[in-house]
């Protein structure tokens, strides 16, 4: 009777029981996989270390997955019942190769993401190349296009690890990953890198390997490479300004010698702000009157310059007081010397008048400097900007003498440093130097104005003027007809149509060509009187306006244009941000992990925003397909 009763109940027949057992074991393994998922994610948005140096049961410290894995655990009892010790072991998924795999497809889904983006349009390559922690020599890719909404991008792509920095080598890696990824190389319309040989040699160089491949990319040299060997150009051809720098680093480096001069240094500081409050001559407010350190300059971030030379003259009086206890105090003959030579050069009006007229060049210089690091910089604006700083740095020089020789005359007197008559006679020291003036003759003031202020000035504009002479790059000028800045001043259809027919012929057929002028002038009569597009200042701007307003599809062949000139470089910034990643990523204690893994990790730490979009479920079933699994998913 018993039996006939469990044979009339089909729920309790066999394969209902076995099917019901195994749906809930498929949604275990998923919530299993899901936590590592996340986990994998957060550690690789960090560039968190994955796995640590015993994982073992009866370990203390099994790692920044394992540990993540308990912390989520700790706060959900489905994932708690389901994760580690309590999981089967054919489907744990915390072991290191899970992880790689479950790591290398969120990378491949971005890669593929990034491929969508581009399409079939045009696109550009940033490409730069630094050693690693293991002393392996690795090549960034960025690409450079502009989406299918009009907003000009750059995304990292991949790291490769090359043999060495030949051109070919190089250029072949590249092809390779060209290849794979279905990227053809005669939609290449651009090129950035680094002045070095290798990338800019007119015949074996990198870019003249793709120019035969495909002779529409156009090379341009990096603006913030260019930017860096003007400023470094003219800070050695000034002698003084080059000895200058010298007795910075050395003042840098006394100061901050060891922690107990910082802490004097802090506590001068201190000092030093509370008498500036107590005599109101500093206001006090949130994130004001912050205490810091000297900044020591760096060789290849002139942008460090800037910094340490700020940072001694808002600390010049805690850093004077520095010194002076070291010449007091100093443990041994050589420490109080080079403290009592530091703190004469220091307090010496010549070194006082440089360090502030280094601030005010730096100050102009600096803003050039950090816009270039910025993101899908349209290479128009970039030299705007050149001429901007040009503009300053000329108006500093015709007309800013008299307010900067008060600065410098404040300064002095609220240092309590001693003022020379400018009017008296220039004594130059004994024996002859090529620095000092010929004539004997002048005044102090002469021998400031004219041989320091305009010297320096005058060859940082000479350098400028020739790293940036971008007036006899035809491509530039024509490409400066369109413009949108000042109600599209600059636009020009002759020239327009001119940079068409001789630098963009295989992106329009003759037939558009000739469509392209009439088109042109309808353009023009348009966005002069919209109201959404008269105003802008950049060619990005005008790109992304043009597609948000459905302009993009009435004037296609102007459109086209845009697309095709914002790919032209302005600077590698990105790559350089992706070999600050790599150094996060793979350091001393990691220094064996693999090129896929480091490229892998690079990649979701930078576009963390395009792996965010991907579902935990769309990563699973992209896992599962990966290959045969013993577990359901």
């Amino acid at each position: 009777m018993k039996s006939c009763e469990d044979l009339m109940n089909q729920s309790r027949h066999i394969d209902k029981v076995m099917r019901r057992q195994s749906s809930e074991q498929i949604l275990n393994n998923r919530l299993r996989l899901r936590t590592s998922i996340d986990c994998v994610r957060w550690l690789a948005y960090q560039s968190c270390s994955f796995r640590g140096h015993d994982e073992g049961p009866t370990s203390k410290n099994p790692g920044n997955f394992r540990e993540m894995v308990k912390l989520l655990a700790s706060y959900n009892d489905k994932v708690a019942a389901t994760v580690l010790e309590k999981a089967p072991h054919n489907a744990k998924y915390i072991s290191p190769i899970i992880q790689k795999e479950i790591l290398h497809v969120i990378a491949s889904k971005v890669r593929r993401k990034i491929r969508e983006d581009i399409g079939d349009s045009k696109f550009c390559i940033l490409v730069d190349e630094a050693r690693d922690e293991s002393k392996r020599e690795q090549m960034a890719l960025v690409l450079r296009f502009v989406d299918k909404m009009g907003f000009l991008q750059e995304r990292f792509f991949d790291i490769v690890s090359v043999e060495n920095t030949c051109s070919s080598t190089l250029k072949k890696e590249l092809s390779n990953i060209f290849s794979h990824h279905a990227l053809n190389v005669e939609n290449l319309r651009g090129q950035g890198y680094d002045g070095a040989s290798n990338m800019r040699g007119e015949w074996n160089g990198l870019q003249a390997l793709f120019l035969k491949d495909c002779p529409y990319a156009y090379y341009v040299h990096c603006f913030a490479h260019r930017l860096q060997l003007a400023l470094v150009a003219a800070s050695r051809e000034v002698i003084l300004v080059h000895q200058f720098f010298s007795k910075l680093d050395l003042i840098v480096n006394i100061v901050g010698a060891s922690c107990k001069r910082n802490g004097e240094l802090i506590t001068a500081q201190q000092a030093e702000i509370s008498r500036l409050i107590s005599i109101d001559e500093l206001g006090t407010s949130s994130g004001a009157n912050q205490i810091g350190n000297l900044q020591r300059a760096g060789n290849t971030r002139w942008g460090s310059h800037f910094s340490s030379v700020c940072s001694l003259i808002k600390m010049f009086s805690a850093t004077g007081t520095v010194l002076q206890n070291i010449v007091t105090d100093g443990a041994n003959y050589s420490q109080r010397g080079d403290a009592d030579s530091a703190y004469t050069t220091m307090t010496s009006f010549q070194f006082i008048f440089i360090l502030l007229l280094m601030k005010e060049i730096m100050g102009v210089t600096d803003v050039l400097c950090q816009a270039l690091q910025q993101r899908s910089q349209d290479i128009l604006n970039a030299m705007h900007l050149v001429s901007t700083t040009k503009h300053l740095l000329q108006k500093l020089r015709d007309s800013g003498w008299d307010t900067f020789l008060r600065d410098v005359n404040s300064f002095c007197e609220s240092n309590e440093v001693e003022m020379p008559d400018m009017n008296s006679a220039y004594k130059v020291g004994r024996g002859k130097s090529i620095h000092q003036p010929r004539d004997t003759n002048i005044t102090i003031e002469h021998h400031f104005h004219f041989d320091i202020f305009l010297n320096t000035i005058d060859t940082q504009l000479k350098e400028l003027n020739c790293r940036f002479n971008e007036q006899t790059l035809e491509l530039l000028t024509l490409s400066s007809a369109l413009d949108p800045s000042d109600s599209y001043k600059s636009f020009k259809v002759d020239d327009i149509c001119t940079l068409v027919d001789k630098y963009y012929p295989a992106d329009f057929t003759e037939q558009e060509r000739m469509l392209l002028k009439f088109q042109l002038n309808h353009y023009h009569l348009d966005m002069t009187k919209h109201e959404d597009l008269c105003h802008l200042s950049t060619l990005t701007a005008l790109c992304e306006g043009l597609t948000s307003t459905k302009k993009a599809s009435v004037y296609f062949l102007v459109d086209r244009l845009i697309r095709l000139i914002l790919l032209l470089p302005v600077s590698t910034a990105t790559t350089e941000r992706a070999f600050s990643v790599m150094k996060l990523t793979k350091t001393r204690l990691r220094n064996k992990m693999n090129d896929e893994f480091l490229g892998d990790c690079m990649l979701l730490h930078t576009e963390r925003e395009i792996a965010d979009t991907f579902s935990t479920d769309s990563i699973i079933d992209e896992f599962y397909s990966l290959k045969h699994r013993k577990a359901q998913l």
